[in-house]
């Protein structure tokens, strides 16, 4: 049973990269998480940790072991819910992810009303636009506006993503506003880097599908920077909704193609698959469908 202790110790404190913020989750001293962490690299033999007086970060032995550790917490953690599902009521500790600026403009407020609702609850909140393995990183619920491709997961639809090709009216009147696909390829395009083909956009029109060749004077992974970009009149770029309602809805972004369905994907709560889903993941996920709507509320007086 310590070993079993220690391994939650040093998850903490991989999780955190901080002995102190380890041990404040914990409930432990800094100390005792120190020689915690250190019984349990001497009994493996390995060091899991670099130190120093700034800053930790795992050794490859240490990412190594984590792996295990985390999937270990999980199986755990999924342990006690099964128990606590009995009960009905949801409580714990509850992990999610999500892309960041879906996660700073629609989840941090939905996430506080779910605390509000839900007090027994506490939520660790992480955001990023990289790819998370959920079951190695003990992930209970994923935000992702993406492909599903990993088929050990479960994913359930909260709304939908769609995509609008947008510009500013500054810069329709100067370079023309286009009336196919195909004259994108004539235009300054901003573009996602994150997308899985950056140089090739897709349209549809009932059965038609146009691919584009596009290029542009700014790429970036962070769908902000590119709405900005296109509002100072520096292209046209392909945006979520979620991302730019304000800004079409007051006249700063202009939608073209609207005949012409931008590939878009959905916005889906993703979790791994247990025979039992706890209490309070299956609260969350029936939070954010209620909390978002449907439509989602961003969707309101758009075109």
């Amino acid at each position: 049973m310590q070993d079993l202790t220690a391994m939650a110790v040093f998850a903490a404190v991989a999780e955190a990269m901080s002995f102190s913020q380890a041990a404040d989750r914990l409930g432990l001293s800094k100390s005792a998480v120190s020689k915690q962490l250190a019984r349990l690299e001497e009994r493996l033999g390995a060091r899991l940790v670099n130190r120093s007086t700034r800053q930790i970060s795992l050794t490859e032995a240490g990412e190594t072991y984590y792996g295990y550790c985390a999937r270990m917490l999980a199986e755990a953690e999924a342990a006690e819910e099964a128990v606590q599902q009995l009960q009905g009521d949801p409580r714990g500790r509850l992990k999610v992810n999500a892309p960041m600026s879906f996660g700073t403009m629609h989840l941090a407020e939905a996430v506080a009303a779910f605390m509000c609702e839900y007090q027994d609850v506490t939520v660790d909140l992480d955001l990023t636009d990289s790819f998370v393995d959920l079951i190695d990183q003990g992930v209970d619920v994923a935000i992702r506006i993406t492909e599903l491709a990993d088929s050990s997961l479960i994913a359930r639809k909260l709304a939908p993503a769609r995509n609008l090709v947008l510009a500013s009216p500054a810069y329709l009147e100067k370079s023309g506003t286009p009336a196919h696909p195909s004259e994108l390829k004539n235009h300054r395009m901003l573009i996602y880097s994150n997308a899985t083909e950056t140089s090739t956009m897709t349209f549809r029109r009932g059965g038609e599908v146009v691919p584009v060749s596009v290029n542009g004077p700014l790429r970036s992974n962070n769908g902000e920077i590119l709405r900005d970009a296109a509002v100072a009149g520096r292209g046209l770029t392909i945006t979520p909704t979620f991302l730019a309602h304000e800004q079409i809805r007051d006249g700063r972004l202009v939608p073209v193609l609207s005949d012409w369905m931008a590939t878009g994907r959905g916005i889906h709560a993703v979790y791994p698959h247990r025979k039992h889903l706890s209490p309070k993941v299956r609260a969350f996920i029936d939070f954010l469908a209620g909390y978002f709507g449907d439509p989602p509320y961003w969707e309101k007086g758009l075109p």
